[in-house]
C-alpha cells in the first residue's frame, strides 16, 4: 500500500508536528508496559489482515506473524483495528507500537517511521474476469474501467498511468481491498490493479471468476512500521524475524495463507 504524493506531503507535516510537539509525552506513555506489544492494522486487506466472519477474530498473515513475533519476544500481542488513512498518525500518537498492515516500504514513509527488515515481496498485477483476453499489459488499460483500493500502490500506479498518457476511461476507488474485485465480478469494471498476494487470495477464494494478466509489473516490499524512537524494539523484532524464518515458523504461516 502507498499513499499518493499529496497525501504523503500532508502526512509528513502532521507527523513532524506530532513528533516534535508531543514526542516526549508519547514516549513516556508507550513505555509503561513492554510486556505488551500493541499492533495497529486496517483489517480490510485479506489475506494479510481481515475479520474472520465465522469466528469474529482479527486474522491474516501479518497478524499471525506478529503473534509469532510476540511469542518469540515473550510479549502479549494486542491487535487494534484502525482506519488506513490515520494509521501512521495513530502510531506516532502512541496508540500502538507497531503497524502490521501490508505496508509498502517507501522513502516517503521512511521520513517519519522506521521499518523492519522486509518480510514479504509483493508487486502489482492486473486482474480481469476469467476468459477476458482484451488486456495483455498496462498499456491495454487505455479506454478501460479500472478498480483499485483507494490510496494504495494500485491507486497510485493507475493514476501515474493516466499521467503518462495511458487514457484509462475511469479509476474507481474503494475503501476495502475486496470491493474492486466485486466491481469487476459484477461487470462494472474491466480490470483491477492490486498487490499480487491479495489478487492471488481472491482468485483462490473465487474459483473460475478472475485471472491474473502476465507477471507483476512492479516490485514492492512490505515492512512493519515503528516510531523512530523505538530502535531497541525494532532490533528485537528484526531478530525475531530472523529466528522465525530459520526455525520454519515463517514458512508455516506463509503456507497457511498463500500455499506452497
Amino acid at each position: 500500500m502507498k499513499k499518493k504524493t499529496l497525501l504523503y506531503g500532508l502526512l509528513i507535516v502532521v507527523a513532524l508536528v506530532v513528533v516534535f510537539v508531543f514526542g516526549p509525552v508519547m514516549q513516556a506513555a508507550t513505555k509503561t508496559d513492554r510486556n505488551v506489544l500493541v499492533v495497529g492494522c486496517d483489517a480490510a486487506f485479506p489475506p494479510f489482515e481481515y475479520l474472520d466472519e465465522e469466528t469474529g477474530e482479527l486474522t491474516g498473515f501479518d497478524l499471525d506473524l506478529m503473534r509469532a513475533i510476540g511469542a518469540e519476544l515473550g510479549m502479549e500481542v494486542v491487535i487494534k483495528n484502525v482506519s488506513w488513512d490515520g494509521i501512521i498518525p495513530g502510531l506516532l500518537a502512541g496508540n500502538y507500537d507497531v503497524i502490521a498492515s501490508g505496508m509498502t516500504i517507501t522513502e516517503e514513509r521512511q521520513q517519519v517511521v522506521n521499518f523492519s527488515d522486509p518480510y514479504i515481496n509483493a508487486g502489482l498485477v492486473i486482474v480481469t474476469r476469467a476468459g477476458d483476453n482484451r488486456i495483455k499489459g498496462p498499456e491495454d488499460l487505455a479506454g478501460k474501467r479500472v478498480a483499485v483500493q483507494i490510496n494504495t500502490t494500485g491507486d497510485l500506479a493507475a493514476t501515474e498511468m493516466q499521467e503518462k498518457g495511458i487514457k484509462i476511461a475511469s479509476i474507481k476507488r474503494f475503501n476495502h481491498a475486496t470491493d474492486p474485485f466485486l466491481e469487476l465480478k459484477n461487470g462494472a469494471a474491466d480490470a483491477v490493479v492490486m498487490d499480487l498476494p491479495v489478487a492471488g487470495a481472491q482468485i483462490k477464494a473465487n474459483p473460475g471468476q478472475y485471472q491474473i494478466i502476465g507477471e507483476a509489473f512492479t516490485t514492492e516490499e512490505y515492512g512493519l512500521a515503528l516510531r523512530k524512537s523505538d530502535t531497541e524494539l525494532l532490533a528485537k523484532i528484526n531478530q525475531a524475524l530472523v529466528t522465525l524464518k530459520a526455525n520454519g515458523t515463517y514458512d508455516e504461516i506463509y503456507r497457511k495463507y498463500f500455499g506452497e
